[in-house]
């Protein structure tokens, strides 16, 4: 079963196109005089979309707060999403079925991606297209607070990214803006951890390839791993090689095939088993499960190189098998 959190009734009372395929949505109570919670920089809500097979799922999606005050005491939410072509039908929903007037099923606030509390040392924060959305309400906090920050931006086209005025406006000279078919090349990670200075935390949310690239620069200069904090804000996409298998739940008996487009999580959903999970991108832990036999291609941003070499828990959101068969404890 998925984690959850209070449902609120949200009325969409603006929805405007930020970018060729980004739409803002400003959300209000439904009920007039009804207190939002308030929530902290890095935090998202999950809107309930319908999806092209017509069931429904939930969509989490990062808070938008370009001022403290508009965290701690909102009067609405706001949120920026990217149409995603090739995704499962939830970004398709939100620019294609919402409506301004709609009143939408919306789970209250949480922080998954939460800046350090007091800590006053510089913010080095990296945001690669629509991950910008945590990004910006984090540089709004830290100017708030006097938290010194240096913020990158990197995108395919500056026409194509969202909040780069205001972001421009925010940060000045502390905004380094990256875009591809003006540099002709990704952004440069190496660099920016080259102008790092020892107490620097680094906040960063973005693409898969991105996210990867930069933890890997960070084993490779021997960052410490508490100074390093991110967000992804889709699941890993499928790699060459992917094939179906079987996954047999030696508690039950059952044995089950996972087929190339889908994970173990979602087919123990779809044959009504209720697993604990929360992200669905590999990232929180609540779906870890034990693993009795078996090859795991683990995908994960959680376990430790040792921990995936030991082969007795995998998580089942993203992760898979290497062979044809893995046996586990369910």
């Amino acid at each position: 079963m998925s984690t959850t959190t209070e449902v609120l009734k949200l009325r969409v009372s603006s929805a405007d196109m930020l970018t060729a395929d980004i739409r803002q949505l400003y959300l209000e109570p439904a009920v007039n005089g009804q207190a939002l919670p308030a929530f902290t920089a890095g935090a998202h809500i999950a809107l309930q979309v319908s999806l092209p097979d017509g069931k429904t799922d939930w969509r989490e999606y990062s808070l938008v707060a370009l001022n403290d005050t508009a965290a701690q005491a909102p009067v609405g939410y706001q949120i920026a999403v990217r149409r995603e072509t090739s995704g499962r039908g939830g970004s398709q929903f939100v620019h294609e079925s919402i409506n301004v007037g709609d009143v939408l099923d919306v789970r209250a606030p949480r922080n998954q991606f939460p800046m350090e509390n007091a800590n006053t040392s510089r913010a080095v924060l990296i945001a690669g297209g629509i991950g910008v959305t945590p990004i910006a309400s984090m540089a709004a906090h830290c100017r708030q607070v006097g938290r010194p920050i240096s913020v990158y931006y990197a995108g395919r086209s500056r026409s194509l990214m969202a909040y780069l005025p205001e972001l421009t406006e925010l940060a000045g000279p502390d905004l380094h803006v990256h875009a591809d078919d003006e540099q002709g090349k990704p952004l440069d990670v190496a660099g920016i951890f080259a102008r790092l200075q020892a107490e620097d935390h680094v906040y960063f949310c973005g693409p898969t390839p991105m996210i990867d690239a930069i933890l890997a620069m960070a084993e490779k200069q021997g960052w410490p791993r508490n100074q390093i904090h991110f967000e992804l804000f889709s699941a890993p996409p499928a790699e060459d090689g992917d094939h179906p298998f079987e996954v047999e739940l030696a508690q039950s008996g059952k044995t089950l095939t996972i087929p190339t487009d889908k994970s173990i999580l979602d087919v123990l959903i779809d044959e009504g088993f209720d697993p604990l999970y929360d992200c669905k991108r590999g990232e929180c832990g609540v779906c870890a499960t034990d693993v009795l036999s078996g090859d795991i291609d683990h995908r994960d941003y959680i376990l430790t190189a040792r921990e995936k070499e030991a082969g007795n828990i995998m998580h089942t959101c993203v992760s898979r098998c290497k062979g044809s068969k893995l046996v586990l404890d369910m």
